[in-house]
């Protein structure tokens, strides 16, 4: 294996950038080049199909078959002029990843030839194996009939020779087997929710739209040093590694100049994006080596999810073509940054005003408030069912790691915002908010709050949930995760937030009160109720976390545990209430989480006995065996003093033992833990007996590596892995 270790290092420091093909024109001239757009759609429509998919599209309205046979037909002769000769529906079902089956246009047509069909059915709906998919015990094996739907409002597009029909994927008894249909529900209800709202400062709001900017954090790797780790080959991070001298201490990574080779990647990368439509917008290199970060403009959250799930199977392709492999785990290397995926997270109104940006007006201002202070009450609400919307087997590494946003849910505003929101839960209801006419923020009859810059707010790192002067940012999302789960939860949570709020407004004016007054009473109690969840400190510390359990924010650290917030009586209420999740269908999502955290520990198990066992412990054996050659020989000859060299012998057999041992008792307890049933026990019993073992394991191998001879070493080690040649 060294040899071949040695071999592949080679390879990886002459692998040269892969030319990029320049793509002819200019960015706008390909941009959406592969997508059934509505620029597409006028051209391969007629105006009536047109009309009426435009409305569906605006305003849910149904579709006649008609109707659809009209689209597919359009649809099928633009994919076909652009060279694709399979279309597939393309859905999320609950393993993180995409879905598709892809089936040929052409069909015999009964005279020895064939014919390119399409009819409105095979566009609206498909019938995929639904008990081939994680359910939660929804469909059974005997029970496997499933429905694929069209979902109009998200483009289908071109990948490769193949026609992507974004779809929704929900069982044959109706419940929802897949990302979208939740993310669609939660955004129908944040929208109905805060137009409501809006009503009591515009009354020509129509609709509000959820908007989202996803940053992709990722680390790429030689192919050919990945391929002879078996850890980054079945779990996507390393198992064992001992930290390369150099990492990121010198901070010299960190928007430095991007390699040739990595160049390269990108710019094949943005290409391929540009083409289905994703707008790509900044590259850099992050904090770690070998780590990047891709970020596009912002989107509508639903369009927005599908590209960022779009973008991650383009970026394995694109990786490939460049003798690279990406990796999205959240923590692959041990003692340098994770990544995650930054979730900006907004709403705007079809008047085009953002409801998280300060106005102009008095009335503009309330309403800016209004709506940051339900945000906040919402993650204080929710703060549980947040963070487990965010957790999982790989997240769980990167969360509080001194790099990443700690595993409590809190808000940063920054000084100057909390203070406004300190002051007017102190005011009067005489007071208002205006911007004086520099557009900067200030409450009258309060002189001494300092005036506030419309982006007067710090960036807290430490922070999960920070606001950003006109969105909030959610940092704790994980690089893997599909961007829609904790997209759901923040949009049901502020849906029931301000439903509640309408109530009590609406109850209070009905008493007699007038508008702003009874608004301005309701959000200063919400002020002092949500104050707990206000954090602008060090959210590393173990200060904070004292004092996170002391305002009873939830601080649990079991992420089997954690999953039990989404049978919390009052999530499934808040579910129920904005129509986003049946209790069947959390009761299900709740039992995929638990199986998938146990079927993950349980391949990182394996592999780490696998290797301790035929890879690390044989090879520590082999030099052993050496220095003992050594040290006989030694003691044949007077005078020669072989103490060092025994006591380095000791070292290995006394780490070499540890990991035999401690892999035999990883392993009694896998066994134990697959004995259990129930799918909540299995996964706590994995995460205390058996997740437990390995970083014990880990510590005596990545001792032995600094002991072993480095030209017998069987794994590409961290300083080889970790910088581009």
């Amino acid at each position: 294996m060294s040899q071949l270790r040695f071999k592949m290092v080679d390879a990886a420091i002459n692998h040269s950038a892969v030319e990029v093909e320049k793509p002819e024109g200019r960015a706008s001239d390909y941009f959406s080049q592969k997508v059934f757009n509505r620029r597409v759609m006028r051209k391969y429509l007629n105006k009536k199909t047109y009309d009426a998919l435009i409305d569906t599209m605006r305003h849910g309205t149904p579709l006649t078959l008609e109707l659809a046979d009209s689209i597919a037909a359009g649809m099928r002769e633009w994919a076909l002029d652009n060279g694709a000769d399979h279309y597939t529906h393309w859905f999320q079902p609950l393993t993180g990843g995409t879905a598709e089956k892809h089936d040929a246009f052409a069909d015999p047509d009964g005279e020895g030839g064939v014919l390119e069909e399409f009819a409105g059915k095979l566009l609206v709906q498909q019938e995929p194996d639904a008990s081939s998919f994680p359910n939660g015990g929804i469909r059974n094996t005997f029970e496997a009939r499933g429905y694929s739907a069209w979902d109009p409002t998200s483009p289908a597009f071109i990948v490769d020779t193949t026609l992507c029909i974004p779809t929704v994927f929900i069982a044959y008894t109706g419940e929802a087997l897949d990302y979208k249909v939740p993310l669609l529900r939660a955004l129908s209800a944040v929208d109905k929710a805060a137009t409501e709202v809006c009503h009591y400062f515009d009354k020509n709001v129509q609709k509000v739209i959820s908007y989202l900017g996803w940053e992709q954090e990722y680390f790429l790797v030689d192919e050919s040093l990945w391929a002879i780790r078996p850890d980054l080959v079945l779990t996507g991070r390393t198992l064992m590694g001992h930290e390369s001298a150099k990492n990121q201490q010198l901070e010299d990574h960190y928007f430095g100049a991007i390699p040739a080779r990595v160049i390269s990647f990108m710019k094949d990368l943005e290409y391929e994006c540009l083409k289905l439509g994703i707008p790509v917008k900044t590259r850099h290199n992050e904090a770690a080596p070998n780590q990047f970060e891709l970020a596009p403009v912002f989107e509508e959250a639903n369009l927005a999810n599908d590209h960022n799930q779009l973008l991650m199977t383009i970026m394995d392709k694109i990786a490939r073509r460049h003798k690279f492999r990406v990796l999205l785990h959240e923590k692959p290397f041990k003692g340098i940054n994770g990544s995650g995926k930054h979730n900006n997270w907004s709403l705007g109104t079809d008047t085009g005003v953002n409801l998280f940006a300060p106005g102009r007006t008095a009335s503009e201002n309330l309403q800016f408030i209004t709506f940051l202070v339900n945000a906040i009450s919402a993650v204080y609400r929710f703060n549980g069912l947040l963070k487990a919307s965010i957790m999982s087997a790989t997240n769980a590494h990167r969360l509080g790691a001194h790099e990443a946003p700690p595993a409590i849910i809190s808000t940063f505003l920054g000084t100057q915002v909390s203070a406004v929101l300190d002051k007017l839960a102190a005011s009067s209801s005489d007071d208002i908010i205006r911007f004086d006419a520099k557009n900067v923020f200030k409450m009258s009859g309060i002189s001494h709050i300092p005036t506030l810059l419309l982006d007067n707010t710090d960036r807290n790192r430490t922070s999960p949930f920070a606001f950003t002067g006109n969105r909030f940012e959610f940092r704790a999302v994980g690089s893997s995760d599909n961007c829609a789960e904790a997209t759901i939860v923040f949009n049901a949570a502020m849906a029931y937030s301000l439903t509640e709020f309408r109530k009590t407004v609406d109850a209070k004016i009905e008493g007699g009160m007038k508008k702003e007054k009874a608004i301005y009473e309701v959000l200063k109690k919400m002020i002092d109720d949500c104050r707990a969840i206000r954090f602008d400190g060090n959210g590393y510390s173990d200060e904070w976390r004292s004092e996170a359990l002391h305002r009873g924010l939830d601080c649990e650290g079991s992420t089997p545990l954690t999953f039990d917030r989404y049978l919390d009586g009052k999530t499934i209420n808040m579910f129920k209430a904005t129509g986003v999740f049946t209790r069947v269908e959390l009761e299900a999502r709740a039992e995929v989480k638990w199986e998938t955290y146990t079927k993950k520990i349980q391949i990182e198990g394996r592999v780490l006995a696998d290797m301790a066992m035929n890879h690390i412990v044989p090879t520590a054996s082999r030099y052993e065996a050496m220095l003992l050659d050594k040290v006989y020989k030694m003691s044949q000859i007077p005078g020669l003093n072989a103490a060092s060299d025994i006591e380095l012998i000791k070292s290995i057999q006394n780490h070499t033992a540890e990991i035999q041992k401690l892999t035999h008792e990883m392993v009694e307890a896998r066994k134990i833990a697959n004995r259990i049933q129930d799918q909540r026990e299995k996964a706590i019993c994995y995460h205390d007996t058996v997740a437990s073992c390995f970083d014990e394991i880990r510590r005596h191998i990545d001792k032995l590596e600094e002991m072993v001879d480095d030209q017998i070493w069987p794994l590409p080690k961290y300083r080889e892995l970790l910088f581009i040649r």
